[in-house]
């Protein structure tokens, strides 16, 4: 559980989005963590203290006079053992108070006087989104170190479309897990590849492999947890995109090597994870190849594909490069004589029946100082450790 002993307060606004926030608490604690919740007494119009009290385990505070405390001073004790604040739904309003210090209610006094870090998932009208006022006060709350989950565009309560809809759930559990994570990457640019391509034969035939993307997609989500800017060039695949991270689809390694080509200049990491295609076919055919209408099943030339990790590797200036080996046998063998050939200073290799599709996996890291075994671990943890590995190696002068 990533929040295990930690102890959150829930702040909610009033806003049609405060019943999203009955499915936050359930999340959070599903994650480990404590929830504490306090109200607006406008919250209260749209879910009612019972249901969070429910879901919670603990009383509700909606008022700054509340004698439950012994020295009746809530908004100051309910953050003392708090390990972070988050308010979500945060409408404009309250946004508005706390930009510019009122504390006229509970929950705003308690920002006030908090002494936990702040975050915030905005919640509103994409007219009041856009107003310059929410703007301005935005800027302001940014600027005095509250961090800002969202919003997402979409439809909303009242009909329109736009920004100002509140992050679901299960995103602001995600970014809350990532603010706790350490900055190792803080202020770097990473760029990844991730999952299979696909070489066409035709319009609906091609070669491929199995490849899921999980352990590329896990990685650039450790690496944006840790403060990273992250662009990801990911193949075809049935995940989402991680919370925060530019992803770019491509199908072919052709389509892969161009956007990779396109965003290299600027990185300070590549991080090759993709299972890109040795071959494609030189000649792929520009209508579907039919059944019965030749003497002899088609004879498909294969020409080799780009190696896009060693032309990163041997750019005149490259990025800190990171190679992964899938084997299916002689694991150290094959990886550490891959990382030797493309002169790169970290290969992860694995197994491809240990984790090839898999939730978890078992993984070595080959450098310069020899191998070293992960033990076998769900691909977000792994993930994790890469990262701090990958922190290490930019150390180095």
């Amino acid at each position: 559980m990533e929040l295990q002993g930690k102890n959150i307060v829930l702040g909610v606004t009033g806003g049609i989005a405060a019943y999203k926030a009955a499915e936050l608490v359930r999340l959070l604690l599903g994650q480990g963590a404590a929830v504490q919740v306090a109200m607006t007494e406008a919250a209260t119009h749209f879910v009612t203290p019972v249901t969070f009290q429910a879901l919670s385990g603990k009383p509700v505070f909606t008022d700054q006079w509340d004698s439950r405390v012994a020295n009746n001073m809530a908004h100051i004790d309910l953050s003392r053992t708090a390990d972070a604040l988050l308010v979500a739904p945060a409408s404009a309003d309250f946004l508005a108070k706390v930009a510019h210090g009122l504390a006229d209610d509970l929950l705003t006094a308690l920002v006030l006087a908090r002494n936990c870090p702040l975050l915030v998932a905005p919640a509103m009208n994409r007219q009041m989104w856009d107003n310059p006022a929410t703007a301005r006060n935005l800027a302001t709350l940014r600027g005095d170190g509250v961090s800002v989950l969202g919003p997402a565009s979409g439809g909303q309560a009242c009909g329109e479309t736009g920004l100002g809809r509140m992050l679901e759930a299960e995103e602001i559990v995600a970014e809350l897990i990532a603010f706790f994570q350490p900055k190792l990457l803080a202020g770097k640019r990473v760029l990844l590849t991730a999952g299979p391509t696909f070489e066409a034969v035709d319009p609906v035939r091609g070669i491929t492999n199995l490849s899921s993307g999980k352990m590329g997609y896990a990685i650039a989500r450790a690496a944006r947890e840790a403060g990273a800017d992250v662009t990801l060039v990911s193949g075809p695949v049935d995940l989402a995109s991680p919370p925060g991270v530019e992803r770019i689809r491509v199908s072919s390694a052709l389509q892969m090597r161009d956007a990779v080509q396109q965003h290299v200049a600027h990185c300070d990491v590549f991080v090759a994870v993709a299972a890109v295609a040795d071959y494609r076919p030189a000649n792929p055919s520009p209508q579907k190849i039919k059944k019965g209408q030749q003497a002899k099943p088609p004879a498909i030339e294969l020409v080799q594909n780009p190696d896009i990790l060693a032309e990163v590797a041997a750019l005149p200036n490259p990025p800190l490069c990171v190679g992964f080996a899938a084997e299916s046998e002689n694991l150290h063998e094959y990886a550490e004589s891959k990382r030797r050939s493309k002169k790169i200073p970290l290969i992860v290799g694995n197994l491809i029946h240990h984790g090839f599709g898999g939730d978890d996996n078992t993984l070595t890291l080959f450098d310069d100082k020899g191998r070293h075994p992960l033990p076998p671990a769900p691909k977000l943890e792994l993930a994790r450790q890469i990262v701090a590995r990958i922190a290490i190696l930019l150390e180095k002068p």
